[in-house]
């Protein structure tokens, strides 16, 4: 166990070790623990998170505000569109500025080649820690949510586990990038076998798939990239299938939603998910499209741990906040 992660950033997973990502998930589960039991944890009382929102959000605002209260603090919500940040604030006087206020900065910033560099120039300013609520390369909080409900469900020991991180067919808007490729970043971390089910046009960043390569070969798992729907599900443990945005072939709405009504079929059914063991467990970030991404019958039926995987998003973050706040 990592005692001391005090001040720390977390904007992505790979920038803390395996037995850091460990220690946060122990002290979530303590913290799970300790609110099912009605005790008390006020580890932040007196302490003060800035939350800065670029986009709109419902899970991620709602899980920090009472994660905050849980821990006897206070979560402040800065909406940059009612702010002078839409009138000129930069990136380091956020930083300079949020830092001497609060003891925490956390960020939603998904504009495509831009918001992970604004979290980071904010980072660089701070004299706090920064927390990256989702940026347009990463989602953090969203994947060790999602490794907490697996544990929950498999167990600490992940080896030979195979999950299909899969691409679905959603109408709605071109979607960031960022939870496939903090999944397959993380997922390939703790000696799974990871599958990244995609049509060719849906790729992830180069960079990201060298390092979730080299992730798996560290561990001791495996890496596969797969352009058959079907076939990413069979035998797989978790299935994980989102939609996202083309935005490595376009950035135009208009051609990406072309693109993407090529595959309407691409959606996890019943019929999918018999392709997967009695076991096996369906995973989504939320909010999904219903009946277009995924059937109801799946994400309303067993296999489903959506509503478990949402409530694990407060315990991871309030995990992160305890450790880094203090």
């Amino acid at each position: 166990m990592q005692t001391d992660l005090r001040g720390r950033d977390l904007i992505t997973t790979q920038e803390w070790t395996k037995d850091e990502i460990e220690t946060l998930l122990d002290v979530a589960f303590d913290l799970k623990r300790k609110r099912a039991l009605g005790e008390s944890h006020a580890i932040l009382r007196d302490k003060v998170l800035a939350m800065l929102f670029f986009f709109s959000s419902t899970r991620t605002r709602a899980s920090f505000e009472a994660g905050m209260a849980q821990l006897g603090g206070h979560a402040m919500f800065i909406d940059s569109k009612t702010t002078q940040i839409s009138h000129g604030d930069t990136a380091k006087e956020i930083g300079e500025i949020l830092g001497r206020y609060s003891d925490g900065i956390a960020i939603r910033q998904v504009d495509w080649d831009f918001g992970n560099q604004y979290i980071r120039e904010v980072a660089e300013a701070s004299r706090v820690p920064v927390l990256n609520m989702q940026c347009d390369v990463y989602h953090p909080f969203q994947i060790l949510a999602d490794l907490m409900t697996i544990i929950e469900n498999f167990g600490r020991d992940l080896r030979g586990k195979t999950i299909n991180v899969s691409w679905a067919y959603a109408a709605s808007y071109q979607k960031p990038i960022s939870v496939p490729q903090s999944l397959v970043l993380l997922m390939t971390r703790f000696g799974m076998n990871v599958r990244l089910t995609r049509p060719p046009e849906y790729k992830l960043m180069p960079d990201i798939m060298a390092q979730a390569q080299e992730n798996s070969r560290y561990s001791g798992g495996s890496f596969e990239v797969f352009e058959d729907f079907d076939e990413g599900f069979k035998g797989a443990d978790i299935v994980y299938p989102k939609s996202w945005g083309a935005l490595l072939t376009t950035t135009d709405n208009e051609e990406s939603a072309r693109i993407g009504k090529q595959y309407t079929n691409w959606i996890c059914d019943e019929e999918r998910m018999s392709f997967t063991p009695n076991h096996s467990i369906y995973l989504h970030c939320l909010p999904a499209d219903r009946n277009v991404e995924v059937a109801d019958g799946v994400i309303d039926g067993p296999h489903s741990r959506v509503y478990d995987e949402a409530e694990n998003r407060l315990h991871v973050q309030k995990a992160a906040m305890a450790l880094t706040m203090r």
